[in-house]
Order: C-alpha cells, then structure tokens, then sequence
C-alpha cells in the first residue's frame, strides 16, 4: 500500500497537492496554496529519498515526505530530541478523506523512522488543521510550539528506548 515514490509519480502528486489545497481552503485552512507545494517541491523529497505514495488498486489516494533536514524555522523553538526525522508535505486525496490514509501514512513514518534509530519525529501544521491535529494526538504527537514565521503548530513524537 506504501511505497517509495518515483519520477512517474510527480505529475500526479502536484494535480493532488492542488486539489488538496483547494480543499483545505473550503474548509477555512490557508495551509497550502496554487506555488506551494508544487512538483519541484515533490521532486527535491524524491532527490532526498524520502518521498512516499500511498496507493490503492493502483490509484495514488496519499502521500509523505520523510527528511532529515529540519527547516530554518524549526530552529526557533525548543524540541525534546535532535536525532529526528521530519514529516513534510503529508497530503491525502479529497476523495479518500476518512478513510484512513492519513493513519496509515502517519503509521508507516513512525515504523519507519522508529526502525531506523531516530529518537522522534517533527510535524507542523497550519492552527486551523483540526484533521492534522487530531490524527497526531491519536499517535501521541505532543505540542512543541508554535512557528511564527510560518503560522504553524509544531509536533513531536518522541521514541521509548527500551
């Protein structure tokens, strides 16, 4: 159902991410918007090996990016952990909207980044995102901050050492 992306996927992903804006829009949410992201965007996670879709019959309904690199912006608060990996530009096709792709994307970058010795893992999303928010506090993200400069909440999951 997951899988790494690929140069074929682009296209696609930037018609969704345009879509996805749209819908977050209707609903109130400034998030996202027609420059952002775009399939540059997509393709610089494909670059960094760490874009992935999530896909069903075939169809592309999801998808998550996965780096290491935190944002100039995420420099301006305090997080619990440094070793993270960061989510960015997670996105769900209105079409498939509570249906659960969005736990399933958050689920496979917790395995993934759990089983590749990060200590957490870093989200911000816009204050307004109420369906961001909430599948983060069901996976017990806990709030970091808030991101002046981009108007987002930040999160964090830190990792139980055994």
């Amino acid at each position: 159902m997951i899988r790494k992306a690929n140069n074929d996927d682009l296209d696609i992903l930037d018609k969704m991410a345009r879509m996805v804006a749209d819908n977050l829009h209707r609903h109130g949410i400034d998030q996202w918007s027609n420059i952002y992201p775009t399939r540059q965007h997509f393709a610089n996670d494909l670059k960094k090996n760490g874009l992935y879709i999530c896909e069903i019959a075939g169809n592309i309904v999801g998808s998550i990016s996965l780096l290491d690199i935190d944002d100039e912006t995420y420099q301006t608060i305090t997080w619990r952990c440094t070793h993270s990996q960061v989510i960015h530009r997670m996105m769900v096709d209105p079409g498939y909207l509570g249906k659960g792709i969005g736990t399933v994307l958050i689920q496979f970058a917790i395995d993934y980044i759990s089983k590749n010795g990060y200590d957490s893992i870093k989200v911000d999303t816009h204050p307004d995102n109420i369906r961001m928010k909430k599948i983060l506090l069901a996976f017990g993200f806990k709030e970091s901050g808030y991101l002046t400069a981009i108007n987002r909440d930040a999160f964090e999951l830190v990792f139980e050492k055994n």
